[in-house]
């Protein structure tokens, strides 16, 4: 389970907080959605999970199968089955695809990694993801359209093979066919590791067709304000955020 306990966050030397009394449990297996206007902190939530280096925990936790991670860098909570598929993915020159992916799976395995053996999976996952084969052997995310930017970042995923996967708006820059590409891949995954968990930060209903979420949680003045199905996503881009002003629904997702 990942846990976030009572959480209160702010940017580094800063006394205004972003998140505050901020509680969420995600299961193993389960699909959560982060909805809500912006400025409210979605993308904050994702950075602070995975420890990012501008934000700081000011009370509460973090937790990953009851063990705090608060103390633990990136790489280490990597290490620990967390991932992020940025909104806007960085690019890295000179460093290329390939030996991006082939030293960070021998990073979280601890196992050198076959060259014969990374080479025809990143074929086949590569070509899972309609990207180009050449795109193996450039830098990374350089030059790449921002729908390739998000195919990589998928791809990343299907190579390190994390339990907690985090989404933070991978439906930004994404036409019609790119998103269903991407969720098609995403889909397969989750059937295929049943014990990893999902959560999704997003502020179309568009991806939830496709990704069947279990819980809509609605984050509004650095709290969640209100928690649903997909019913409740629905609403939303119907009706906006005007009328989530309370509580309602637990924040441990019974």
């Amino acid at each position: 389970m990942l846990e976030i306990k009572k959480m209160t966050c702010s940017i580094i030397d800063s006394d205004i907080p972003i998140l505050e009394n901020f509680s969420l449990n995600i299961k193993e297996g389960e699909i959560h959605v982060i909805m809500g206007p912006n400025g409210t902190g979605k993308s904050t939530l994702a950075k602070v999970i995975m420890g990012h280096y501008q934000y700081e925990v000011n009370s509460g936790d973090i937790c990953i199968d009851g063990e705090s991670i608060l103390h633990l860098s990136v790489d280490e909570r990597a290490k620990r089955g967390l991932f992020l598929c940025m909104q806007d993915p960085t690019v890295i020159d000179g460093v290329s695809n390939s030996e991006f992916l082939r030293t960070a799976r021998g990073s979280i395995t601890g196992e050198k990694v076959n060259l014969y053996t990374f080479i025809k999976d990143m074929e086949k996952a590569m070509k899972d993801v309609s990207l180009d084969s050449n795109m193996l052997h450039r830098s990374l995310n350089q030059g790449f359209s921002g729908g390739e930017k998000k195919k990589n970042e998928i791809l990343q995923m299907k190579f390190l093979k994390p339990k907690y996967i985090i989404l933070d708006e991978l439906d930004s820059g994404l036409d019609v066919d790119s998103l269903r590409i991407v969720c098609d891949n995403i889909r397969d995954y989750m059937k295929e590791n049943k014990k990893a968990s999902l959560l999704i930060i997003t502020h179309y209903p568009r991806i939830l067709e496709y990704l069947k979420p279990d819980y809509v949680h609605v984050l509004k003045d650095g709290s969640i304000k209100q928690s649903g199905g997909m019913e409740l996503a629905l609403k939303i881009e119907k009706d906006g955020y005007s009328g989530i002003n309370v509580v309602s629904g637990g924040e441990d997702n019974e």
